[in-house]
């Protein structure tokens, strides 16, 4: 703990035996509280979620009607709103909702990027309720929402789900949105310039990241079973970009070349093959952090009852080793939002790809919820995994936005607009490098274990002014 001076009171809260932060002062924390602690008066619960697909109006009700029946552990927001006007709902799971809270990480849960991949859209719908109803009945339930806070987007491509079709299990129809765009090619790319032209979906999302400080993410997509990691793009990859009506023409062009000229062209022919084949040219692009979305990817793969096994979803496909891969080696994509979260917005984010089908009858829905509960609830719980902690001045008063970094991990993160920071890590040593305009830079050494967060809290020093003396001759 960091001492607090007689002339200042500091506001503390104490998330459990182990963790306990300095924070604000009073007359901070008045003013998050004037802004923030505003819980109304709980309504009745909507109706038990059925397993159906529910449309834009069906799915806003429900989540509304959540949000009134539990205003102590979830609250309603809308981070913008599509091309064709329909807010992106997103709902806050946690313990003290619409209060103010120091300290908790910050997960995301975004369904539903493809409007035609429905699958992550409806269980996203069933983790909301099941986490709010098995609130006061199952201990770790109440443990994730007392120590974290969830954030569920269950459709960042509304119009797009709108125009898809049920039993649609590969296609296009619905998985751009209303503008013709894809939104996972959207954003902006770590290796190669992305010259799509911004939506207003991706502009919402980004902003969203940006305030919202999030340190740990799953996507949730559909048309394979499995689980993809950073980097989704390297700079040595090769995407090619025939158009699937020419292929005849090209198999013709493959043909003559071989009867006519086969010793000159023998490279060039090769090299479309391999395109009639192979769409990509690429090797695995690994991140400084990729052990931990390894092990991210490895521990939901291994929870899911049949993920792991690693099968692919049409005959004579390579086989997912352990039901895994890194997200370039499968195939490689420019503006990608898994690429965005970790290099932009600092966060660990991982691609849960959930059926075979992308849009499969609602009969099969209860099976696939079965099959992810377990893993998405694991998931969660890893947000308290590794190094936490305030980012404070030496009288204790935060210092938000600092600038951090984990040693030969060059990418970055920085703390909350309140000082927090959060990085998940697996067991052993580290330092963490601080930086902040104004303030003396600082390196840390620090042990992190496996069963039970590290808590750093780190105070910077200001720089002293330095004045200058002039003297007369």
């Amino acid at each position: 703990m960091l001492a607090a001076q007689s002339k200042n009171t500091y506001y503390r809260r104490t998330f459990s035996p182990v963790e306990e932060y300095p924070v604000v002062k009073s007359g901070l924390l008045d003013m998050y509280k004037a802004k923030f602690d505003q819980s109304p008066l709980p309504q009745p619960p909507p109706p038990a979620l059925d397993f159906t697909y529910h449309n834009y109006t069906v799915m806003a009700d429900f989540l509304r009607k959540t949000a009134a029946a539990y205003p102590q552990l979830a609250k309603l927001y809308s981070i913008g709103k599509s091309v064709q006007g329909r807010d992106l709902w997103v709902i806050l799971v946690t313990n003290g909702a619409n209060q103010i809270d120091i300290g908790k990480p910050n997960v995301k849960i975004v369904g539903n990027i493809h409007g035609n991949e429905a699958v992550g859209r409806e269980v996203s719908l069933h983790l909301i309720e099941y986490l709010l109803a098995k609130y006061h009945t199952e201990p770790y339930v109440k443990w994730l929402l007392d120590h974290t806070k969830i954030h569920i987007l269950p459709s960042l491509n509304p119009d797009g789900f709108e125009v898809s079709r049920e039993g649609s299990c590969q296609g296009g129809q619905g998985r751009y949105n209303a503008m013709g765009f894809d939104l996972n090619r959207n954003f902006p790319d770590y290796f190669k310039t992305n010259m799509k032209h911004p939506q207003q979906e991706t502009e919402a999302y980004k902003s969203w990241i940006a305030k919202e400080n999030f340190v740990l993410s799953a996507s949730l997509h559909g048309g394979a079973l499995v689980v993809t990691y950073p980097f989704d793009n390297s700079p040595n990859a090769i995407i090619f970009k025939f158009k699937t009506v020419a292929r005849f023409e090209i198999k013709i062009l493959v043909l003559l070349l071989y009867r006519f000229c086969a010793p000159t062209v023998n490279a060039v022919t090769k090299l479309v093959e391999l395109r009639l084949t192979q769409p990509y040219i690429t090797a695995p692009a690994l991140t400084p952090d990729t052990d931990v979305f390894k092990y991210l990817a490895s521990s939901y793969a291994s929870t899911h009852p049949t993920m792991h096994q690693g099968l692919p979803c049409k005959p004579g496909a390579a086989a997912f080793q352990n039901g895994t891969v890194n997200g370039a080696a499968w195939y490689p994509l420019v503006g990608g939002a898994q690429d965005y979260n970790y290099i932009w917005g600092g966060c660990l984010e991982i691609t849960i790809e959930m059926s075979c089908c992308k849009y499969p009858p609602a009969a099969e829905l209860p099976a696939h919820w079965e099959d992810h509960r377990l893993a998405l609830l694991q998931l969660l719980g890893e947000a308290r995994r590794g190094v936490r902690g305030m980012t404070v001045d030496g009288e204790g008063v935060p210092i938000p936005l600092a600038e951090m970094r984990i040693r030969n991990r060059d990418v970055g993160f920085k703390s909350s607009s309140r000082g927090e920071y959060w990085r998940i890590l697996l067991p052993g040593d580290y330092i963490i490098e601080v930086y902040k305009g104004g303030y003396e830079p600082r390196e840390i050494a620090f042990k992190v274990v496996d069963d039970k967060p590290t808590i750093l809290n780190i105070v910077l020093k200001k720089v002293k002014d330095i004045k200058l003396k002039i003297y007369s001759a």
